[in-house]
Parts: C-alpha cells; sequence; structure tokens
C-alpha cells in the first residue's frame, strides 16, 4: 500500500527550499512532487542528498512525499556526518558518555548513554538553547535543561558517536494517534553490529518515562522522514551549517527560515 504527507505553504516571498525525502526501513520514499513553481535540485556539499528549489508561480506551493509500505534503508551519508558546531562534542560531554556507557555490548552500552541523556532534559521549547554561544556541543553537567525533540537528539548523537557508535540525525513529520502534525520533528538511528536502531528520546519525555531503548513512537502515532543529518551548506543559497532541513524554508534578509503559513497532511494509504 502507498500514503502520502503534503506540505502547503504561502506568502513564501522568494524561492522554497525543502528535502526532497527519505527512505527508512519502515517505508521506501517515492519522491516527491511540487505543485506552484519551477523547480530545480541541488545537492547539499557534505552529505550529498538532494534538495528542491522552487521559485513559485502561485499563491501556494506544495511538495507532496510519496512512500510505499516496503522496508528500505537510510543512506550510507547518514552515518558519516560533516564536522560541524552541531555533530562536535565537548570532551566532557565525551568522557561522561564513556564512563556511562560502561562495558557490554555495544547495544547494551548504547542504551545506557541514551538513558543517560534522557536524566538530564525535561521536553519543552525553550527559547535560548544550551548550545547558543557554543562552536560545539557543550557538556550539560547536573541538573534538568529543557530542550525540544532537536536540542535533545543533538546531545544524544553526540553522545553516542563519543562511544564508537555510527549515529545519524533524521527529519520529518509525526502524526499523533487521532491527531494532526503542525511541525516537523526528528529523531535518531544508530547502527550497530550491522543493525539498525531508531532512538526518540523525546517521545518518551512527552510521556514521563526514562526507560528509553531502541524504539519509536512510545506514545503511539505514525511519522515520516524526509531528510537527516545536521551542519548543511548550500552553496547556491549562500546556506552554510544550517542546523537542519525539514520543513520548507525562505531566504529572509540573507538567513534560511521557515515559513510559519503552512498546512501538513497524512494521505492514508491506497492500494
Amino acid at each position: 500500500m502507498n500514503y502520502a504527507v503534503d506540505i502547503t505553504v504561502t506568502g513564501t516571498q522568494g524561492p522554497v527550499f525543502a528535502p526532497i525525502g527519505l527512505s527508512s526501513p519502515a517505508a521506501a520514499c517515492l519522491g516527491c512532487t511540487v505543485t506552484g513553481g519551477s523547480l530545480q535540485t541541488l545537492i547539499e556539499a557534505s552529505s550529498g542528498q538532494a534538495v528542491l528549489l522552487v521559485t513559485p508561480d502561485a499563491a501556494e506551493v506544495t511538495f507532496r512525499y510519496d512512500y510505499a509500505d516496503l522496508p528500505g534503508q537510510y543512506p550510507e551519508a547518514i552515518f558519516h556526518p560533516a564536522t560541524s558546531r552541531h555533530t562536535k562534542a565537548a570532551q566532557a560531554l565525551c568522557d561522561e558518555a564513556v564512563q556511562t556507557a560502561g562495558d557490554g555490548d555495544a547495544l547494551t552500552r548504547a542504551i545506557r548513554v541514551a538513558r543517560g541523556v534522557a536524566e538530564k532534559f525535561v521536553y519543552g521549547h525553550p527559547e535560548a538553547k544550551y548550545y547558543d554561544g557554543f562552536d560545539h556541543v557543550p557538556h550539560l553537567a547536573s541538573g534538568l535543561t529543557e530542550g525540544s525533540c532537536v536540542d535533545i537528539h543533538t546531545y544524544l548523537l553526540a553522545s553516542l558517536r563519543a562511544i564508537g557508535v555510527e549515529a545519524g540525525y533524521v527529519t520529518g513529520y509525526f502524526f499523533p494517534e487521532g491527531g494532526v502534525c503542525t511541525s516537523g520533528h526528528c529523531w535518531a538511528v544508530t547502527r550497530i553490529d550491522g543493525a539498525v536502531q531508531e532512538w526518540d528520546i523525546s517521545h518518551f519525555l512527552q510521556i514521563d518515562r526514562r526507560d528509553v531503548g531502541p524504539t519509536l513512537n512510545p506514545k503511539g502515532g505514525f511519522r515520516v522522514p524526509v531528510g537527516h543529518s545536521m551542519g548543511l551548506s548550500l552553496p547556491e543559497l549562500g546556506v552554510h551549517d544550517l542546523k537542519l532541513l525539514v520543513e520548507p524554508m525562505v531566504m529572509r534578509e540573507g538567513y534560511p527560515v521557515r515559513l510559519e503559513q503552512k498546512r501538513i497532511r497524512y494521505l492514508p494509504p491506497t492500494l
């Protein structure tokens, strides 16, 4: 069966760019269809993933991502992040991750690290981020830090990589059971002993659980991936070291910003 997600944006006032879509072990992305403008494909400098650039010729621009309910796989590039302020970790963070991981097999050590990260955060969307003003991911020594899915998984990935685990960053959309999606979401993926695991600490914290493990949707719901990695660069647009790309963005005064006027829809499976 096939299904789709479409994102419609208005008020663009200039070219819009968005990820092209992403396959995962849960589904194969069949591509992204764009209406409402002329299309150009850009290649992100470090990951090689394609990014769609649309010059609008209508009031609305819609990105439709189609998926098949068939096994896919994450691209190899997701496990080899570019060095940037979003991926470089403080030495104290690395040291603590190694100590928290302890001995044992790689998956057991990764679970210990993920649960240690969960103990550092409370879910929220603070205006000031714990990494603001740093050129790396800083160490969080004690107490609880408020953080979004972006903030929490940035710390998780830095910690997992510090113990030698191949880990990547996935961006997409999450639709709660019986609910609607109003913004993008992100989660983490690891590859241990050749097997892929997926993690979403933020969803565990939202239901007041810290027994984090390699599983998605602990609170139920459905998700679709559209892009990956952090510290993205699109030289043609003058974009460098962009934290992440999930929702359509537009350049404003030389900076990429998300469009607030948008509609995100899940289109159920069809035969």
